[in-house]
C-alpha cells in the first residue's frame, strides 16, 4: 500500500474507531446515574435513542453537503462537536442536560459515514478499496468492543465525571491529526469540481435500487442486533447452555464477524471481475442464515454454538465489504457521500427496531423464536440484494464511480 494511502485508512479509521466508542460510552454509566440524577432506567436509555436517532436522521443531509462543498470541513467539525459534547456530559447536573449532549453528540457522529466513505473512493486506488472498506468497519467494530471496558475501568478508577471529560478529549487529537494531514484527504465528490450534483433528495429516496439496498442494510442490522442483544439469553434458557459458555458463543459471533470483515475486503480486490459481488454477498448471507437457523432449532451443546456462530459471523462478516463496494459503484460519480448517508441511515435505525420484539418474545416465553427471527430477516434480506442486483443489471445510468 502507497505512503499516503496508508495514511488515509489510519487517519479515517481513528475517526470511525472513535464514533463507535462514544456510541457505547453511555450505557456503562447508568447505574451511576440512575443514583446521581434519580430517573429511571427508561429515561437513561432516552439518552441512547436520542443519539442514535440524530446521527441516523441526519447522515443523508450531511451525504449532500459532503458531496457538494468536501468531506473535509464535516468531519473535522463533527468529530470536534462530538466529542466536545462527551467531555461537556462531566458538568451536567440535571439529567436532561446529558440528554442535550447526547443529541448533540449524535450531531457530530453524523458526519462519519458519508465523509468517511467519500474520502476512501477519492483517495485510495480501486484495487486496494475493499481493503481500505474492510478496514473502516472493523475498526468501527473495534471501537464497539473496547468502549465498555475501557468505560467501566476508569469509572471505577477516578469517577464518572473525570472519566468522561478525558474520554471526550479523545477527540482532540483526532481532530488535530485530521487538520494536519488534511492535504492527503481527497474526497471523491471534488474530483470533477465542474459536475453539479445530478441526484435530488427525491433521486435518492424513490430510486428502486437505492430502496432495495437501504431494506438489504436494514435487514441485516436488524438480525445483527437481535443476536447481538439476546443470543446469551437464549442459549442459557432454551438451550440450558451455561452463562459462560453462552457469552463466549456471543464473542466468537462478534469475532467471526470482525475477521470476515477483513476477509471480504481482501477477496474483494482479488477478484477477477466485479460482476460476481452479489452471488458473493447472496451466498455468504444464506449461509449465515441457514447456520443460525440450526443453533435456533437443533440440540446444541456450548463448545458446538460457539463453534457455530462463529462460522456464522465469519459469513455475514465477509458480505459486508462487497456489500459496500457493490454500494460505491452503483453510485454516480460525486455522489457517494448522499448515497451512503442515507444508506447508513438504515444500520442505527434497524439495531434500535428489534431488541424490545425480540425481548417481547423472551417475556411471553418464546426465547425459541429469536434466532429463528434474525435468520428469517437474513433470508428476507436476500430479496432485497436479489431485486438490486436485477435492477442494476437493468439500469442505463448511473455509470460507476470509477
Amino acid at each position: 500500500m502507497p505512503r499516503s494511502e496508508f495514511r488515509v485508512n489510519a487517519l479515517i479509521s481513528m475517526g470511525h474507531t472513535l464514533s463507535h466508542f462514544y456510541a457505547l460510552v453511555l450505557p456503562p454509566l447508568f447505574i451511576v446515574w440512575q443514583h446521581e440524577f434519580g430517573v429511571s432506567f427508561a429515561e437513561l436509555g432516552l439518552a441512547v435513542v436520542v443519539m442514535s436517532i440524530m446521527s441516523a436522521c441526519l447522515q443523508t443531509p450531511i451525504g449532500f453537503l459532503v458531496d457538494r462543498y468536501g468531506a473535509r470541513p464535516y468531519l473535522i467539525g463533527g468529530t470536534l462537536l462530538m466529542s466536545l459534547a462527551i467531555s461537556g456530559m462531566a458538568f451536567a447536573t440535571h439529567y436532561w442536560q446529558i440528554v442535550a449532549l447526547a443529541t448533540i453528540s449524535g450531531i457530530g457522529n453524523a458526519v462519519f459515514h458519508p465523509s468517511d466513505y467519500s474520502i476512501l473512493a477519492g483517495s485510495v486506488a480501486k484495487e486496494r478499496i475493499g481493503r481500505a472498506f474492510a478496514l473502516h468497519s472493523f475498526t468501527g467494530n473495534l471501537g464497539f468492543a473496547v468502549a465498555p471496558p475501557v468505560v467501566a475501568g476508569l469509572m471505577l478508577f477516578m469517577g464518572w465525571r473525570p472519566a468522561l471529560f478525558i474520554l471526550g478529549l479523545l477527540g482532540l487529537p483526532v481532530v488535530a491529526a485530521v487538520i494536519w494531514q488534511s492535504a492527503i484527504l481527497q474526497d471523491e465528490s471534488r474530483r470533477d469540481k465542474k459536475r453539479e450534483s445530478r441526484l435530488t433528495v427525491r433521486d435518492l429516496l424513490l430510486n428502486r435500487t437505492m430502496m432495495l439496498f437501504f431494506g438489504f442494510y436494514l435487514l441485516g442490522a436488524m438480525a445483527g442486533s437481535g443476536v447481538q442483544a439476546w443470543l446469551i439469553t437464549v442459549l442459557h434458557e432454551v438451550k440450558g447452555i451455561e452463562i459462560a459458555l453462552a457469552s463466549a458463543a456471543l464473542t466468537a459471533y462478534l469475532l467471526g464477524s470482525a475477521t470476515g470483515v477483513m476477509c471480504g475486503g481482501w477477496a474483494t480486490d482479488h477478484a477477477k471481475s466485479k460482476r460476481h459481488l452479489a452471488t458473493f454477498v447472496i451466498a455468504l448471507t444464506s449461509i449465515s442464515s441457514v447456520t443460525t437457523l440450526l443453533v435456533g432449532v437443533t440440540p446444541v451443546t456450548g463448545f458446538v454454538a460457539i463453534a457455530m456462530m462463529f462460522f456464522s459471523g465469519l459469513c455475514l462478516g465477509g458480505s459486508r465489504t462487497p456489500r459496500d463496494v457493490m454500494l460505491k459503484d452503483f453510485a454516480p460519480p460525486g455522489e457517494i457521500g448522499k448515497v451512503f448517508g442515507y444508506i447508513s441511515a438504515s444500520l442505527p435505525l434497524g439495531s434500535a427496531l428489534v431488541p424490545v420484539p425480540f425481548g417481547f418474545l423472551i417475556d411471553h416465553g418464546h426465547p425459541e423464536y429469536v434466532l429463528v427471527m434474525a435468520a428469517v430477516l437474513l433470508a428476507a434480506s436476500l430479496l432485497c440484494m436479489g431485486s438490486a442486483k436485477a435492477s442494476m443489471r437493468s439500469r442505463m445510468a448511473p455509470a460507476p464511480a470509477e
